[in-house]
């Protein structure tokens, strides 16, 4: 068990990391991710509410729809990336990164201050719910076993279903680059329901699994890929966006950057040998340093290190760079991302 982001979290279980990973990849494992937060959004003004806070347009989806989004600094920075669950007309569940729970919801609710949207409520909620996250090329099949009705639930669709006495929210969401659902319970249920999942051959796995597992799929971090100084264009996120939507906090200093061209973008790196390159390794191109790694590890499915790097603009995909860990020169390739 170790801190991380005010929560005490499983590094992992008994089967260890590496067996949680391969399990994730051609199985089905649950993650406990109630660290995440939860922001109830409700009211008559709450869809103007999130249109004016976030990146993303919120018109291109509908009720029963999830999406991706972030809140931007006005440097165009992203202060958190979130994924908002419209559950109906007037109720979205807003999902945060855990240490940004307390900014979103003050964010939100300074937001709903604003009388001429209509009434609004923001309210956080994650102490009343848990979240678990089934993961893995057999996830559905073996959640349709606990929890009939998710099965019909698809990819980032959200539905109110029942389980047993409960009611349960399902979102066709996750962070793994695999197929499955997230799974918001009453706290109080949320063992029950654990226990179920686990019974019906799903494998419990922790955060060092779901590290690895979010590398290959070449999904970004908070504080890692994504944070102070870090923009969605630089994050090669720039899909997130929506341009023409209206106002939104950071939209003038990311217009900037898009007309003079970002600085260094994301890339992949793919890693000789099985030693990971991590946080603050220097690239280099000809002995020249030419951006810098912000999360490595071993992949457990290409059997070598790869890694995440924000890299200048002009070293493009298949140039060949070294990676300076502490005075070691490691080889290493500029790749496509995802990995996995």
């Amino acid at each position: 068990m170790v801190p991380f982001g005010g929560w005490e979290m499983p590094v992992s279980y008994p089967t260890g990391t590496l067996e949680e990973h391969r399990e994730c990849r051609h199985g089905a494992v649950v993650f406990d991710v109630s660290h995440l937060g939860t922001v109830r959004v409700t009211g008559p003004g709450a869809f103007a509410v999130l249109q004016r806070t976030f990146t993303n347009d919120l018109a291109r989806i509908a009720p029963g729809r999830a999406q991706y989004t972030h809140l931007l600094d006005e440097d165009g920075s992203v202060l958190d990336d979130i994924i908002v669950w419209w559950i109906d007309e007037e109720h979205f569940d807003v999902m945060p990164n855990a240490s940004n729970t307390d900014r979103i919801t003050a964010v939100l609710a300074g937001s709903a201050q604003h009388a001429e949207i209509g009434a609004v409520d923001a309210v956080d909620v994650t102490a009343e719910r848990a979240v678990l996250a089934v993961q893995g090329p057999s996830a559905r099949e073996r959640v349709g076993r606990v929890i009939p009705g998710s099965t019909e639930v698809g990819r980032f669709r959200v539905a109110v279903v029942p389980w047993a006495t409960t009611m349960v929210t399902v979102a066709g969401t996750g962070y793994t680059g695999e197929d499955g659902v997230e799974i918001a319970v009453p706290v109080a249920r949320c063992v029950a329901l654990w226990d179920e999942l686990v019974a019906a051959g799903i494998t419990p796995a922790g955060l060092g699994a779901r590290d690895t597992l979010r590398l290959e799929a070449g999904l970004p971090l908070h504080g890692h890929e994504l944070g102070d100084g870090i923009s969605p264009l630089q994050a090669d996120l720039g899909w997130v966006v929506a341009w023409d939507k209206g106002e939104f906090p950071g939209r003038s200093a990311l217009l900037a950057e898009r007309d003079r061209g970002v600085s260094r973008i994301l890339r992949g790196v793919s890693v000789d040998g099985r030693r990971p390159a991590r946080d603050d390794t220097a690239v280099l191109l000809g002995g020249v340093q030419v951006g810098v790694v912000t999360s490595g590890n071993f992949s457990p499915e290409l059997g070598h290190a790869i890694a995440l790097a924000l890299v200048d603009p002009a070293v493009v995909v298949g140039t060949q760079v070294e990676l300076d860990v502490r005075g070691t020169r490691l080889d290493g390739r500029i790749v496509d991302l995802p990995f996995i």
